[in-house]
């Protein structure tokens, strides 16, 4: 898969991505990151990327121009026009199913915007979905951008070592992941749960199921509506409501 990201700051983009899994990824060639510096496309001669907004207010905001020139030329790049992401706080939340979604394309751009933002026409354009990593306002857009390339790339074959690593996880079915437990078996006084070291694993996947459920319950309970339960989970599920609401 080929990520294609419009920033003022390649740089930092490429030192998050370039280590661990993202790293080894790119290396092996699962994944390719190419950035591309918006600066290197503006027409001014001081290579000002910015300017004052119409109508006053305070802050700059990047200019159309060398967005939508920079945008070009990734469209000329890949030969077609692709899926184009804006980080925004005021797009729709990221979350795991959109990450799945977006695992089947065969190229992803993601622009970075900074300051107070990138003028509208650009993004008209460009054509752009607007997409949010949280409710909340970071000094540029690319942080979320590795965010959303990150958890993109764990989707794609053959980038995480277990085959089943990306589909046992966290959000995994709408719920959380289950507690997890590695050596020694007893530490400052706390066991590993003998569950874990039965051998029985048909109990073992019960009982992880069964966890992950009642920490979906106390820590994310919206999730659950989400959730697909057999008759057993459903049953374990109302059990954990009767306890919960002291009945």
């Amino acid at each position: 898969m080929n990520f294609h990201v419009m920033t003022l700051f390649p740089d930092q983009v490429s030192a998050f991505l370039g280590e661990s899994i993202t790293g080894r990824a790119i290396g092996n060639g699962l994944i390719k990151v190419n950035t591309y510096n918006i600066r290197d496309y503006t027409t001014e001669k001081h290579g000002r990327t910015d300017d004052y907004p119409y109508g006053g207010g305070s802050g700059m905001l990047m200019q159309a121009q060398p967005v939508y020139d920079c945008y070009r030329a990734v469209e000329k790049n890949i030969g077609r026009k692709p899926r184009v992401l804006y980080m925004s706080p005021q797009g729709k939340t990221f979350t795991q199913s959109m990450a799945e979604e977006l695992a089947k394309e065969d190229d992803l751009v993601l622009l970075c915007g900074h300051y107070e933002g990138i003028d509208e026409r650009a993004l008209e354009l460009i054509g752009c979905e607007n997409v949010s990593i949280g409710d909340y306002v970071l000094t540029g857009g690319e942080m979320p951008a590795v965010v959303i390339i990150d958890a993109v790339s764990r989707l794609i074959p053959g980038v995480l070592h277990g085959e089943d690593s990306a589909t046992f996880e966290t959000f995994h079915d709408g719920l959380l992941e289950y507690p997890q437990y590695s050596r020694p078996e007893v530490f400052e006084g706390l066991r590993v749960p003998e569950i874990l070291l039965s051998g029985n694993h048909g109990k073992v996947d019960e009982w992880r199921r069964e966890q992950s459920i009642k920490r979906t319950l106390e820590l994310r309970p919206e999730l659950i509506d989400e959730s697909k339960f057999s008759k057993k989970e459903l049953k374990y599920y109302h059990k954990l409501l009767d306890e919960k609401s002291g009945l």
